[in-house]
């Protein structure tokens, strides 16, 4: 048996992402990263020290006990720390990292939130002024606004089933080169592999802005507000979950009612009104249904969540209160 280190080459790909890139735009560059004490910190840390610019690491220390926060970047309390870092040394944004270090999450220069979907926005322009026409698929969960702001950059925005597995097996077959989850799986076969992996979405990131010519709290600034829940997670009995789903997405195709604007089924149901967008699905991994609502009003957002409750109530169902991951 051999042993190699791998380290070195690993990092060294990862700066492979600012290729191109004249580095001293990246010299004033001051950046938080947050690795949770998971997989990535070792990684993160080796990274760091060859990046340009100023970096600050929190807790590289691998403990699967995470005696810090859970490693899940999409939770807002879980970004507490980067939050309270960015603003204690006036840091430019900030990098999260989930456990294994496929997901990334991000807050800009002021504390916000950069959600999946709103990274692959920036992933997107990009990418789109080199690679026209690319397909960028995001999964069902994804904003509105970022299908149209990808179709508004010349791409082509495909919805497509969420989950990991299943979002690489539709890069494939179409050859697209970037996809992403809300859940902050991005996946880059552009100049990459077609995986998620975190790090590396993280230098993309720096890659981006510098090529953009704009900083990430401006490119996150430069994205229209729109009002969303959270998402909404309710436990269904696993012998119910798929035949409820079955049912609404029958009613919603026969009988859609006057506020249906249109009805997506390829995972779960999407309807689009007047008001927005709501989304309900069974989870692949869990007993539970999944509901997500985007509304540019409050009022807006309040109609489509009771066209969820009507759904769910015909069913049998109620959401009751959102569990957690």
């Amino acid at each position: 048996m051999t042993t190699r280190d791998i380290m070195g080459a690993y990092v060294e790909r990862l700066l492979e992402g600012l290729a191109g890139i004249d580095l001293a735009k990246l010299e004033g560059l001051r950046v938080g990263w947050d690795a949770g004490n998971g997989a990535a910190g070792p990684a993160l840390e080796a990274l760091a020290a060859r990046l340009p610019g100023e970096h600050h690491l929190l807790f590289t220390e691998v403990d699967g006990h995470f005696p810090n926060h859970h490693p899940d970047p999409t939770v807002e309390a879980n970004l507490t720390d980067l939050r309270a870092l960015v603003a204690d040394k006036q840091l430019d944004f900030g990098v999260a990292f989930d456990g294994d270090g496929d997901r990334i999450g991000a807050i800009d220069g002021t504390g916000r939130i950069i959600w999946g979907d709103q990274l692959l926005m920036i992933y997107a322009e990009d990418l789109l002024k080199n690679r026209p026409n690319a397909t960028i698929i995001a999964d069902v969960k994804a904003s509105r606004v970022l299908f149209d702001r990808v179709a508004q950059l010349g791409g082509e925005p495909l919805m497509w089933k969420t989950g990991h597995s299943l979002i690489k097996s539709k890069m494939k077959e179409t050859g697209a080169p970037l996809a992403g989850e809300m859940s902050g799986h991005v996946f880059f076969a552009d100049d990459y592999y077609g995986f998620d992996d975190a790090l590396y979405a993280g230098v993309r990131l720096l890659a981006a802005s510098a090529r953009l010519g704009q900083s990430v709290t401006q490119l996150r600034g430069a994205i229209p507000p729109m009002r969303n829940t959270p998402e909404l997670r309710f436990q269904v009995d696993e012998s119910r979950k798929f035949a409820a789903m079955a049912e609404i997405a029958g009613r919603l195709t026969t009988n859609p009612g006057p506020a249906v604007e249109s009805v997506n089924a390829i995972d779960g149901v999407r309807v689009n009104t007047a008001d927005g967008w709501w989304l309900l699905r069974a989870s692949n991994t869990q007993d539970v249904l999944v509901a997500r609502a985007e509304s540019e009003t409050p009022e807006g957002l309040d109609r489509l969540l009771a066209q969820i409750d009507e759904q769910l109530a015909l069913s049998g169902l109620e959401r009751g209160e959102s569990i957690g991951h």
